[in-house]
């Protein structure tokens, strides 16, 4: 049996199980204090039998190896966060072999597994909520360097006509400061759930996103991209205009005509749905 664990930037999830058929405990809690949501997550884990530990969270996450940082959150836009250890006290508490990820790496992988991705060696897991996270899977293991990317901090092309300075802490109008759940309420004065569907915001943020996705096409060319989150979940309606405005981008060019008229099918909403996320740490803790 594994234990998961997803730290989100709003909610966490602790899970015991081994997959999408066989889940035999779920906990969530909200994202407050680092203190307050650890212990909480603890409390869940202290009463459960498992074998190993998968943690998937939101970042960035310093996953430098054989360093005291290791597993720790860097810094961060979520308030009080940055610096908390999260690999190094969870392994301590339970002895237990213990993985840690980004929550969209995690996604990916079970995508991968379980979800709309499986056979798949290339494909990408998108998260737009209270941040933008992107976790790609290239030749089967996670896309990496000296750090974990953070293409949710791109900066793009923006719409014309759309000056709006953006929100994120760190760079202003990246694609998490443009069409991220604060962003959005930031530039619009109106709670995200709130926004009504023909705001002209929504047209802006279609934009973004394909800009965002157009990048990552050209990079990558992966074989799906699941387009999963607290947003794209509630405005189902943005998917069709984005695959528009990002055919429209790619332009005809190369093999990317070919990929442009595939959108129905290489650009969706995850297999896996919300679940994603959670079984994202099962994912992670089975290769603990």
């Amino acid at each position: 049996m594994i234990a998961g664990l997803e730290l989100g930037g709003t909610k966490c999830v602790a899970l015991l199980g081994e997959g999408p058929n066989r889940i035999v405990e779920r906990v969530g809690v909200p994202t407050t204090t680092p203190e307050e949501t650890i212990g909480a997550l603890e409390a869940a884990l202290d009463g459960w039998a498992f074998e190993a530990l998968g943690i998937a969270s939101f970042g960035p996450i310093d996953l430098t190896p054989d360093t005291a940082a290791y597993g720790s959150i860097a810094g961060t836009t979520k308030p009080g966060w940055s610096g908390t250890a999260l690999h190094a006290r969870f392994a301590a508490r339970y002895g237990k072999p213990t993985r840690i990820e980004t929550d969209v790496v995690g996604a990916a992988l079970a995508e991968g597994q379980w979800g709309a991705a499986q056979g798949m060696s290339d494909h990408i897991y998108i998260t737009i909520g209270t941040g933008v996270g992107i976790g790609a899977v290239v030749g089967g293991k996670p896309a990496g360097g000296v750090a974990h990317g953070e293409a949710g901090h791109m900066r793009l092309k923006r719409a014309t006509g759309d000056d709006f300075a953006g929100w994120c802490h760190f760079h202003g109008d990246c694609v998490e400061g443009l069409v991220s759940g604060p962003a959005l309420a930031l530039r619009t004065g109106i709670k995200g759930a709130d926004i009504p569907g023909d705001h002209p915001v929504w047209d802006h943020a279609a934009h973004d996103i394909a800009m965002l996705l157009h990048n990552l096409v050209v990079t990558l060319a992966p074989e799906r991209i699941a387009l999963g989150g607290g947003i794209p979940t509630a405005r189902p309606e943005l998917l069709p205009l984005i695959r528009v405005k990002l055919a429209e981008s790619l332009a005809g060019y190369g093999m990317f005509g070919r990929y442009a008229s595939e959108l129905d099918t290489r650009l969706g909403p995850p297999g896996l749905g919300d679940m994603a996320g959670p079984l994202g740490a099962i994912a992670v803790g089975m290769a603990a």
